[in-house]
């Protein structure tokens, strides 16, 4: 899942070229290139399927270039993950009904593939063989109050059954369900077969699973794009946690640690990047810091940057935009961005 735009990113995330296809931590490959690389570890190169917005489609095969045009899903308009799911869905079944399938969003960090690798071919061994939705369950290792929460029952040493979602709780009750032993983090990665996510679309969103399979037939064919942009008009924007998983009665989950982060903020960037003495992560070749600490510099490398007294602050230069936040109040980016669109122009934004 390719489509977002990543807005608690800006400057450097802008709906012209998003979060998944920059190379955010410095390392050479962008988050769409890495997730890439990552699961053609798990199946063939020609199985892997890039759901993205039409604007994306050139900019996807620029930096994935050994796709073809089949394994490029454009969606005309955004319409959450439930729609998208749902889309691809109907492509894969056109081609082979029974599908095992691997859902992963394109911009997500994960530092230990191996681990990665083993507990995604475990869930596909188990969805292969018995009709259950699962979902990647991350080990918790703080109260975190920005990621989603499952609590699960033991079925056995790895595998669980999820009894309950819980979205973004406040520090109680976070640091509660640490102590509890019994929850992990929701990490928004899926493995079903193709006929067990069907049967639940068809269950719980009836009306989303008939807007799409009046489409059999179309799918891959000339008749596909003008079919689909029908289709979005009419869609229900929902996420697939909301509108199938938190209602299904064989949801699983496997709790582990694979060194991941969602990246949803400058802060979650912020541990994932090397410190100087004083706790600054910098990204940038020219920047010189005088009694500053706890800050997140990232500048383009041929611009010269000098911050003097600064304590955790995020501070970000991208094609002639300027961002200096308080990391406490970078939930607030969002809000930027939303006023620079009711007064400025595309380019800011």
């Amino acid at each position: 899942m390719a489509g977002g735009i990543g807005s608690r990113f800006w400057p450097m995330s802008r709906t012209e070229q998003p979060k998944q296809f920059l190379d955010i931590l410095g390392t050479g490959e962008t988050l769409i290139q890495q997730t890439y690389n990552r699961l053609k570890r798990i199946c063939p190169e020609e199985n892997i399927y890039i759901v993205t917005n039409d604007i994306y489609r050139e900019l996807t095969f620029k930096q994935l270039p050994n796709l073809n045009d089949e394994q490029v899903i454009c969606e005309p308009s955004r319409r959450n993950t439930a729609p998208c799911i749902a889309y691809a869905n109907f492509k894969i079944a056109a081609k082979n009904p029974n599908a095992n399938i691997v859902v992963a969003p394109a911009d997500h960090l994960i530092l230990k593939e191996e681990e990665f690798v083993r507990v995604i071919n475990m869930a596909l061994d188990y969805t292969a063989n018995n009709d259950a939705l699962f979902t990647l369950g991350i080990t918790p290792t703080r109260p975190d109050t920005g990621y989603g929460y499952i609590q699960f029952d033991t079925v056995d040493e790895e595998i669980k059954k999820v009894k309950t979602f819980t979205e973004k709780p406040n520090l109680e009750l976070a640091k509660q369900f640490i102590d509890s032993g019994d929850f992990c983090w929701n990490s928004g990665m899926f493995v079903w077969s193709l006929k067990s996510i069907n049967k639940a679309f068809e269950n719980l969103l009836p009306t989303m699973h008939q807007i799409f399979s009046a489409g059999e037939g179309k799918y891959n064919t000339a008749e596909e794009e003008a079919f689909i942009k029908d289709a979005y008009s009419t869609c229900k924007n929902i996420s697939i946690d909301y509108g199938i998983m938190e209602k299904s009665k064989n949801v699983h989950v496997i709790s582990a640690d694979i060194g991941w982060s969602d990246l949803g903020t400058w802060g979650s960037i912020y541990t994932h990047l090397p410190l100087d003495e004083n706790k600054n992560a910098v990204v940038g070749k020219n920047v010189m810091l005088y009694e500053s600490k706890g800050n997140i510099v990232n500048v383009p490398k041929n611009k010269l940057v000098v911050l003097q007294g600064l304590k955790d602050y995020i501070v970000v230069e991208s094609d002639n935009i300027l961002l200096v936040c308080k990391k406490q109040d970078e939930q607030e980016i969002k809000q930027f961005v939303s006023d620079i669109k009711l007064s400025k122009d595309k380019r800011f934004y």
